[in-house]
């Protein structure tokens, strides 16, 4: 008998790819553009420090300098005799002195004029009855108000030690903030987000103009690429940038040294980082629709990026801002970014603090496209 011979089982044949033509191609087109743009913003040395370093420069700086600040002292001096001023000792005196620079002299005229130059806050003196009297200048009103705010407390106190009777009502007053609150809670917020608007402002309006004059953008509308796969793989690596500031600002803001402690939702911070890289990036189109040379580009990205910065909060506060600046800065959306950041990382916020930023942010990005996309140009 003879056994029959066995044949092997045929090898299971790999399930045909079910993806589109169409759609590969895409996908390839996309992988291959974001690629190329990676490896030319990494190579570009003066890309990576303007974009990364440069902005973490401002923070490290800011935060070094303010790192020990407390509450400004008010500098006044005390022209004669101040009873109300002189009769403070103890643990009252130690007080008033966290918030006043006192020092004392016999020369009005010359207490007025430190004071008209700036170098005093306010002159005291005592007047007829026992009044006393407070000269300042209006040049720094809330550093007036303050010492007529303190002077006139310590008055109050002194007529109430005078008449002996306990007060009617008592105030009691604290910060909401935790105590150990410090600068660079505020600073990281403001400067993040002008890190973030400068990336995207200058990427989109140099590499618009750069592409166009080097005749990047008539080989890319001739190739079998769509113009939907040039401006995804660009938003793609802007907002990969932007991530990347953001962890970085974020670690370095962390540290022991500096002490930023994070509160709340912080990780609100990436969906609004990346909505903001959309809508700072329409405003770079727009530049960049709109310039012939990446000089002009870079002239026109600064003229928006710049007092944007200034009239948004990063560097400063606005409260002190004209009404008309106020209302300038409302409509600007790296003011909106500043304050949901600030929310979100500082202030123990949540989704509905970032929610209707976020929308907004799209919604003027829409707007700004749609606007750049009527002025495009392929060619000069």
């Amino acid at each position: 008998m003879t056994a029959e011979p066995t044949t092997a089982a045929p090898a299971q044949a790999p399930a045909p790819d079910s993806t589109p033509p169409a759609e590969r191609e895409r996908v390839s087109a996309f992988a291959s553009l974001s690629r190329v743009m990676i490896v030319a913003f990494v190579r570009d040395r003066s890309a990576l420090f303007f974009v990364l370093l440069f902005p973490l420069m401002f923070l490290m700086l800011f935060g070094t300098l303010l790192k020990g600040a407390s509450s400004p002292h008010a500098k006044v001096e005390q022209v004669g005799a101040v009873r109300v001023l002189d009769s403070v000792q103890g643990e009252a005196r130690a007080g008033l002195e966290q918030v006043l620079t006192i020092t004392k002299g016999d020369d009005e005229a010359a207490a007025l004029e430190k004071v008209r130059k700036g170098d005093l806050d306010a002159m005291i003196k005592e007047g007829p009855d026992g009044k006393v009297v407070v000269r300042y200048s209006a040049a720094d009103q809330v550093r007036s108000g303050s010492v007529q705010g303190i002077v006139n407390s310590v008055v109050q106190q002194a007529n109430q030690a005078a008449t002996g009777k306990p007060p009617a009502f008592v105030m009691e007053s604290s910060q909401v903030e935790d105590g150990s609150l410090k600068p660079i809670q505020f600073l990281t917020p403001g400067l993040l987000g002008w890190a973030v608007a400068t990336g995207a402002v200058f990427g989109a309006a140099l590499t618009l103009v750069g592409w166009r004059q080097k005749k990047v953008l008539r080989r890319l509308r001739l190739a079998p690429v769509s113009a939907g796969s040039v401006i995804s793989s660009r938003v793609a690596v802007s907002v990969l940038t932007a991530l990347v500031q953001t962890a970085v600002f974020l670690a370095v803001a962390t540290t022991p040294f500096f002490g930023l402690k994070l509160t709340g939702d912080w990780w609100l911070i990436v969906p609004l980082v990346v909505c903001a890289t959309v809508a700072f990036m329409s405003i770079g189109l727009l530049a960049g629709s709109i310039a012939k040379t990446e000089e002009a580009a870079n002239g026109i990205s600064q003229i928006i990026v710049l007092p944007m910065s200034f009239l948004s909060g990063s560097f400063f506060p606005t409260d002190d801002m004209p009404g008309w600046l106020k209302a300038i800065s409302e409509a600007l959306p790296l003011r909106h970014l500043v304050n949901a950041s600030q929310s979100v990382l500082s202030r123990g916020g949540g989704v509905m603090d970032a929610l209707p930023t976020m929308g907004g942010l799209l919604l003027f990005a829409a707007v700004l496209t749609a606007v750049s996309w009527k002025l495009f140009r392929w060619e000069d």
